[in-house]
C-alpha cells in the first residue's frame, strides 16, 4: 500500500501542507508546481518562497514538475488543492485520462461557471465516477499543520474501506483522520462554512460582539443543516468535526481567508478590491453564488436567511448593515 503514489496539484498553502503530511509519511509524492518561480525555489531551497515558507521538505520521495501531465502519469491517486476558480484551466492541460486514477479533491470551493462542487464538476465533465473520488476535509487550517500542532480531517469517499485506506496515507503523530461515506456533506459543509465564514468578518467589522457571534454562528450551523437535508439527506452527525468543526474554525481562526475578507467587506471594500488586498481567493465569495444557483437548479424552498443576505450583499451591492439587520428577527 506505500508504494502507492500521490500527484498534488496546486502550490498554495493548502496544497503545500498537504505535501508536507504526505511526505512526513514517507510517501511518494509528484508535485505540480505551475508557477516557475515558485517551483525553481522549491527546487533550490525545498520551502515554497510564498506559502508556508517555515516547512522544508527535505525528502527524495518529492519530485517537482513543471508539466502536468508528467506529475500525473505514474500517480495512482490526484490530490487536487488549488483554488477551485483556477482548477477548470489547470485540468484543460491535463491528457493523462483519469479513468485509471483515484482523485481526491482538498478543494473546499466550486467551479464558479458551473456552480458545481468538484466532485460534481469531476462527474460531468470529465466522466470520473463518483466511486473514484473523494473528499479530504475538516477543521484544518495550513498554517497549523507548517507548526504540527494537532489537526483533525475526514476522509469521504463511497466505500468506507477506500476511505479507511486512503485516510492512513494522512494520518499520523499531528494529523488524525477519521472516514466517512458522505461525499455530499462533505464538499457542500465546506462550501457553506466559507460564506458563514464571511458573515462573521463583516459583523465583526460593524462592530458586533462576541455574544451576537455565537449567536449568527449557532444560527448558520441551522442553516447549513437544513440545506443538506433539502438537497440531500443522509444520516450524517452535523455536530462532527467535518461540518460544525470546519465551521468553527473558519468562523473564528485568524487564519481564515473568508473571515478576512469578510472584514474587508465590512469596513465598505468591494469585493473586487477586497480580492485584490488579500492576495488570495476567497472561496465563499464564489460560493455565496453557488448556492443560490444549487437551490433553483433543484427547484427547493429552504430558508437560509444569512447566506441570502451575504448574496445581496456580494453580488447586488446592498448596505452590509442593512442587510444584517433586516435578518436579526430570524435568528432563534
Amino acid at each position: 500500500m506505500r508504494n502507492t503514489r500521490f500527484a498534488v496539484i496546486g502550490h498554495g498553502s493548502w496544497a503545500t501542507a498537504l505535501v508536507k503530511i504526505l511526505t512526513d509519511n514517507r510517501v511518494a509524492v509528484d508535485w505540480y508546481v505551475y508557477n516557475d518561480t515558485i517551483r525553481k525555489h522549491i527546487e533550490t531551497n525545498r520551502s515554497n518562497p510564498k506559502y508556508l515558507s517555515e516547512v522544508h521538505f527535505y525528502t527524495r520521495q518529492l519530485k517537482l514538475h513543471s508539466n502536468i501531465d508528467a506529475a500525473v502519469a505514474n500517480a495512482q491517486v490526484v490530490l487536487l488543492a488549488a483554488p477551485s476558480a483556477f482548477l477548470k484551466d489547470v485540468i484543460l492541460e491535463l491528457t493523462v485520462p483519469l479513468a485509471d486514477k483515484f482523485v481526491i479533491s482538498a478543494i473546499k470551493g466550486i467551479v464558479p461557471e458551473q456552480y458545481l462542487t468538484i466532485a460534481e464538476y469531476l462527474n460531468q465533465y470529465h466522466n470520473l465516477p463518483f466511486d473514484n473520488i473523494g473528499i479530504v476535509t475538516g477543521p484544518c487550517h495550513a498554517e497549523e499543520v507548517a507548526l504540527e500542532r494537532l489537526s483533525y480531517l475526514t476522509m469521504a469517499c463511497k466505500s468506507i474501506e477506500r476511505a479507511d485506506e486512503l485516510a492512513s496515507y494522512f494520518a499520523n503523530d499531528y494529523i488524525k483522520v477519521s472516514s466517512s461515506t458522505d461525499i455530499y456533506g462533505a464538499e457542500y459543509g465546506a462550501v457553506l462554512k466559507n460564506i458563514y465564514a464571511i458573515a462573521v468578518g463583516m459583523c465583526h467589522s460593524l462592530g458586533y460582539g462576541d455574544n451576537f457571534m455565537a449567536v449568527l454562528i449557532s444560527n448558520a450551523a441551522i442553516e447549513m443543516e437544513r440545506f443538506m437535508i433539502k438537497t440531500y439527506d443522509f444520516d450524517r452527525q452535523v455536530l462532527a468535526s467535518a461540518y460544525l468543526g470546519d465551521l468553527l474554525v473558519t468562523c473564528y481562526s485568524p487564519f481564515s481567508r473568508n473571515r478576512t475578507f469578510g472584514q474587508l467587506i465590512g469596513k465598505g471594500y468591494s469585493a473586487k478590491v477586497a480580492q485584490m488586498e488579500m492576495n488570495m481567493v476567497a472561496e465563499g465569495y464564489y460560493a455565496t453564488a453557488c448556492i443560490r444557483q444549487v437551490k433553483a437548479r433543484c427547484g427547493i424552498e429552504v430558508d437560509m436567511p444569512i447566506a441570502d443576505a451575504m448574496y445581496e450583499i456580494l453580488y447586488n451591492k446592498k448596505i452590509a448593515q442593512k442587510q444584517i439587520e433586516a435578518i436579526l428577527s430570524k435568528f432563534i
